[in-house]
């Protein structure tokens, strides 16, 4: 019996869940979690990614102590923040966090010579302030020169571990720079920040043997023998690859931090509306495409817990929010101003007062203000989805954290008119095993993967209440168009 890895690091954790199959069913276990986050260094918000790797490392050594000896393990975090490497084969500095300020007003800057509907073209991946594009744009160029590689996090992880270099290509597509056609780095867009297609490590598809652990970690720790495996490295395509979707009108929303929403393809979709909605074609496993909106998501919860104290779990807090009535304020969860305010709470107290609406003040009315909204958001990004595809879809597969929170999961089927599956929680670390599991031949391909998962995990259904709330959708919709 295979002992599988899942190296999952988020925004604020990052954990090893252990992954076995067993009575042909897939069994997951966290292992050790560890807390993870930006602090502001040479005026700048950096990650500690020393950090990450030495708490992989204590993870590892706890599975040892389990009695296993032997494991693989894949690597998948967050997207667009890099890793500058030297000469030397060290790190230059701690990675720049994406939600640092340098990049304000970079699209604008570059988009003044290079059309977005240029870009677009090539990429296919919506305009976002920190895409790794206009990190590079606005990196020290004294800096870029000392370069030898550019690193997405997992693979300078995973070349750290191993020794080995190579860019997974569903973490390289949120750079905004591989061009759709031709599978590559697009070299207009790398001359335009200053960089050479060659300070890239070779572009790997996901399930790509990257190697085992160099000799020189098993004399610092006491760990297993562990072959990695380089998986979808980005924790969206994981998250895409663990979920259960069936058929062809599935959609999903996978709901942490950040909550992306969308389809997946086998052809990307960037034509005019697609561009106009500002809609991403993030490459995928094994030959997809993931059609995607990005949403500010469950990060706005996140804060103004924390702001509560941390007293609250976020069960009591979404039970304190069904006492309240929902849609008592419309809020445009994907403003900028939202991304890394001083202070969540007031920065929706402030939005709601400026528009001439209710203030949420209670933590149950903030959390029913949140969840509500992101409802609505979905909702209407739904309806977009549909427009553009030329179909409507039928289901909606809720994986993550949000896949918990039964209140926003009701309102969302309702509000959109589709039947909502929610789970895995844990979609994720299962997606990231799934594809190890694919590699090694333990299972065939992605669908009968995705079928493994719905029999090896419990799922929840939510069917749309008829006529429940009116027209609150085209009323929220209005807001919006007003807003903008």
């Amino acid at each position: 019996m295979k002992s599988y890895i899942a190296v999952d690091i988020g925004a604020s954790s990052g954990r090893l869940m252990l992954a076995q199959s067993k009575d042909g069913k897939v069994v997951l276990e966290e292992v050790h979690r560890f807390s993870n986050g930006f602090t502001n260094e040479s005026n700048h918000d950096r990650w500690d990614i020393n950090h990450l790797i030495h708490e992989i490392f204590i993870g590892l050594e706890k599975v040892k102590k389990m009695g296993i000896n032997e494991v693989e393990l894949g690597i998948d975090t967050w997207a667009v923040d890099y890793v500058l490497v030297g000469f030397d084969g060290n790190k230059l500095e701690d990675p720049i966090s994406y939600r640092d300020k340098r990049t304000t007003n970079a699209v604008t800057e570059l988009t003044s010579d290079l059309p977005r509907e240029y870009i677009y073209e090539k990429t296919g991946i919506q305009f976002q302030e920190f895409n790794t594009l206009y990190q590079l744009y606005k990196e020290n160029k004294e800096l870029l020169a000392k370069t030898d590689k550019i690193m997405m996090i997992p693979d300078c992880i995973g070349y750290v571990l191993t020794g080995n270099a190579v860019t997974e290509i569903t973490n390289a597509s949120t750079t905004q720079m591989l061009n759709l056609r031709v599978g590559l780095f697009d070299k207009d867009l790398l001359d335009k920040v200053n960089v050479d297609q060659n300070q890239f490590p070779r572009l790997v598809e996901s399930g790509t043997i990257l190697g085992n652990v160099c000799h020189k970690w098993h004399q610092e720790f006491d760990i297993p023998e562990t072959e990695v495996i380089t998986v979808a490295t980005h924790d969206t395509a994981s998250a895409v690859a663990g979920t259960p979707g069936q058929g062809d009108r599935w959609a999903f929303l996978s709901s942490g931090t950040w909550s992306l929403l969308g389809t997946e393809l086998n052809v990307p979709e960037n034509g005019l509306a697609a561009f106009k909605e500002n809609y991403t074609n993030e490459w995928g496993a094994y030959g997809t495409y993931r059609f995607l909106k990005n949403i500010m998501g469950l990060w706005i919860a996140q804060c103004v817990r924390h702001e509560l104290g941390d007293k609250y779990s976020f069960g009591e807090l979404a039970e304190a929010a069904t006492a309240v009535k929902p849609f008592q304020q419309f809020i445009d969860i994907n403003d900028q101003r939202f991304t890394n305010p001083e202070s969540m709470i007031k920065e929706l107290q402030e939005y709601c007062s400026e528009t001439g609406q209710i203030v949420p003040e209670t933590p149950g009315e903030l959390f029913q203000a949140i969840y509500s909204n992101l409802s609505l958001f979905y909702a209407n990004e739904l309806s977009k989805l549909d427009k553009i595809l030329g179909y409507h879809i039928e289901k909606l597969n809720i994986v993550g954290g949000g896949s918990n929170v039964a209140l926003m999961n009701q309102l969302t089927s309702t509000l959109a008119n589709v039947e909502v599956i929610a789970g895995p929680s844990e979609a994720t670390a299962i997606g990231n095993v799934l594809v190890q599991m694919i590699t090694l031949d333990e299972v065939e391909n992605i669908n009968a993967g995705r079928k493994l998962i719905a029999d090896s995990f419990k799922l929840k259904h939510f069917q749309p209440e008829k006529d429940k709330y009116g027209d609150i959708l085209v009323e929220y919709q209005e807001f919006i168009k007003n807003r903008g």
